[in-house]
């Protein structure tokens, strides 16, 4: 009989077996996509599924499975020959005299990556003795039943699950888990066989009670980052929602046996709805959602709702309309829909007064449902040409006062005001893609004495006109004109609105200007009448950041590194080798744009590790919010030396890594602060303490 248990994998080897006349010879046409080749990686979870007759033998089945391998040799470790090359799903056979063995199951990858795995054997001819049979309900899928056994002389079971019509055990090595999802929860007569190499079986038998998930384990997925003109949201941790709203209003349905509760799942909160007829959403007022695009939930249900019916209630002086909308759902996970607004206007409902919600369960009152993420959503405005950092131009001129539209027959900046005044030609005016505006002016700026000094010098920024009020901004292309809401922002001088000039005027909560943009949108001339006849105009100049462009993770040996203090790879640092396994990762760009966007550039593939929810560190499909959907906001200092990332899974370097610490030992963050040292124009070394003692560096290329 066989017994066998996993060690662990003793190397990875990489085989170079192409030939330059075989592989260099061959195109994408020839070969097909070359890319994957790139990025193959050495096989993963080696392993051995063996079958042994029962008939004292010693004749052992051996078919060898892996991740990623698409061929195997098997080593008996009987000191006879290597087995020839198996194709994956295949198998050999070999007869065992009594004894121990060590096998080596060797798995190749497409480009001949081997990885080993040695797999222990004892061959005896008893019967299996001392059995130890776990049978457990899984803690993740519903209604699916785990069995485990060890025992003495064995080497394989098989599991009679006991389900009426289904009469095929399931087979698996002893120390592994054999697997089986009912249909219906209940109580099962589940058999075990356990068997070696000898003619005898022994056997178990069990009364098991199948249960089913009835909640979800896992949150729902976590939505990208929007800027706030682009979300309305209802209910939803990743966004700020609309004050006053009553979840559970019931509007009857408690006594046909219908019910509700705040569900929480390790501190994250969902609706919960018991056996739903219909239940709602009650606004403490209206909101208009003519201008989104999209309405979206997140819904998880166990099998007995097969699709859920959304009608939003819109009150349009009085007149009470509703139109439904319905989603089918996918059992025992997270359902993620997107309603189109158009499918509610094109049954003529008006969305401009939406004062409730309403969910109906489909069957009717037969089983519960969970909600998280409603919102109303639409895509992003294009960004306008106007977006990004803007200074004075540091030149003659670029301030002037005169009685009409350009002119500076009263007053206009020469050569030596741009020195004189430093403190201000270096400060900078912040237009974002988010439609906010900020006056960034530093430690200095330019004051005039109806600020509160003696006499105009540089000096520290007077409030309202220090940059530290909330401010934004709406640029009208076609009318050429640009208007700041929020006291205290300004562009040019700070005494000058539409009114008149300060202090002879109250200070104004929005001012307009005329604009015009000119050199591929990096020169930008404004114009204000300040009162009746007074014309000034500013010219400002685009602000390019060094670190505007696209940047990669440098390809080489110690582009990443953790240690304990910045810049050490005491604990781990990346070598040559790390480069070739993570192509796929180290492929990926980080977009800085002159309008203040940052993008993460992933393709189809980056490098996933198993917090992401895969089985192993792995090449894979990109997962949300660290998937690049989005464009999100930076803040560079370059006095500090910091980047700032701002939304919800833009990062650099490695996703999991924040200034709180490592995913998923702390919350996806809103922004993350990077310290960034620019060694030369194309070479940025970055550097961000996760929590507190861990920091971890990586060296970014341009």
């Amino acid at each position: 009989m066989l017994i066998f248990k996993k060690m662990k994998t003793f190397k990875n080897i990489i085989i170079l077996f192409i030939t330059a006349g075989l592989f260099f010879a061959c195109n994408d046409d020839e070969y097909g996509n070359l890319d994957a080749l790139k990025s193959d990686v050495a096989p993963t979870n080696v392993k051995a599924l063996f079958s042994v007759t029962q008939d004292n033998t010693g004749t052992v089945t051996i078919t060898p499975s892996a991740d990623g391998a698409t061929s195997f040799k098997v080593d008996f470790g009987d000191g006879e020959t290597v087995s020839e090359v198996l194709k994956a799903g295949e198998n050999i056979t070999h007869v065992y005299p009594e004894g121990e063995y060590s096998v080596n199951v060797m798995a190749y990858s497409l480009t001949g990556l081997e990885t080993i795995e040695e797999l222990p054997l004892i061959v005896s001819f008893k019967a299996p003795e001392n059995l130890e049979v776990a049978i457990t309900n899984d803690e993740a899928i519903s209604k699916q039943v785990n069995v485990t056994v060890n025992a003495d002389f064995a080497v394989s079971f098989d599991v009679y699950f006991g389900e009426a019509g289904n009469d095929e055990p399931v087979m698996a090595n002893i120390g592994e888990t054999a697997s089986y999802v009912y249909q219906e929860p209940g109580t099962y007569t589940v058999r075990v066989v356990v068997k070696g190499a000898a003619i005898a079986t022994t056997e178990y038998t069990e009364e098991f009670e199948v249960t089913a998930i009835l909640q979800p384990l896992a949150s729902a997925p976590m939505p990208p980052a929007r800027f706030g003109g682009d979300v309305i949201s209802i209910f939803s941790a990743a966004y700020e929602d609309v004050p006053g709203t009553d979840y559970f209003p019931d509007w009857g349905q408690g006594g046909q046996g219908s019910s509700w509760a705040m569900f929480e799942l390790n501190g994250d909160q969902m609706l919960q709805y018991v056996n739903l007829s219909y239940q709602g959403i009650q606004l403490e007022n209206s909101i208009d959602v003519s201008n989104m695009e999209y309405l979206h939930l997140d819904v998880w249900t166990a099998e007995d709702v097969n699709s859920i019916k959304t009608s939003i209630i819109n009150n349009a002086s009085g007149v009470v309309t509703e139109a439904p909308v319905t989603s089918n759902l996918t059992p025992n996970e997270w359902t993620s829909i997107d309603i189109p607004i158009s499918d509610y206007i094109d049954q003529g409902l008006t969305v401009t007064e939406i004062f409730q919600m309403k969910f109906e369960g489909e069957p009717w009152a037969a089983g519960t449902v969970f909600i998280d993420n409603i919102y109303f959503w639409k895509s992003p405005e294009p960004a306008s040409g106007l977006e990004g950092i803007w200074q004075i131009a540091p030149e003659a001129g670029a301030l002037k006062v005169g009685p009409s539209p350009g002119s500076g027959e009263w007053w206009s900046n020469d050569a030596q005001t741009v020195t004189d005044r430093a403190c201000y030609f270096d400060d900078t005016y912040v237009f974002s893609l988010d439609g906010s505006f900020a006056n960034v002016l530093g430690e200095e700026t330019w004051l005039e004495t109806w600020q509160g000094v003696a006499a105009e010098q540089c000096g520290t920024p007077v409030a309202p006109h220090d940059g530290s009020g909330d401010a934004t901004f709406v640029y009208d292309a076609n009318m050429g004109t640009l208007t700041l809401d929020g006291s205290g922002a300004y562009i040019g001088l700070p005494k000058v609105n539409n009114e008149g000039e300060l202090p002879n005027v109250s200070v104004p909560t929005s001012i307009t200007y005329d604009v015009s943009l000119s050199d591929d949108n990096n020169t930008m001339t404004i114009g204000i009448e300040s009162g009746s006849g007074v014309f000034w105009t500013f010219k400002l100049i685009r602000y390019i950041p060094p670190v505007a462009g696209t940047w990669q993770l440098a390809p080489e040996a110690g582009a990443l590194m953790v240690g304990p203090s910045p810049g050490s790879g005491e604990w781990w640092s990346s070598d040559a080798q790390t480069v070739i396994d993570r192509a796929c990762y180290f492929d990926d760009s980080y977009e800085f744009g002159s309008d203040g966007s940052f993008k993460n550039v992933q393709g189809t593939e980056t490098w996933l590790e198993t917090w992401q929810g895969v089985a192993s560190e792995q090449c894979g499909t990109p997962v949300a919010p660290h998937d690049g959907s989005v464009t999100y906001t930076y803040g560079y200092d370059e006095t500090n030396g910091t980047i700032t990332l701002n939304g919800t899974g833009a990062y650099l370097g490695l996703p999991k890594v924040n200034n709180d610490g490592e995913l998923p030992n702390v919350a996806v963050p809103a922004s993350i602060t990077y310290d960034v040292n620019m060694t030369d124009s194309n070479t940025m070394i970055v550097t961000i303490e996760a929590g507190t003692g861990v920091f971890w560096t990586y060296k970014l290329v341009k």
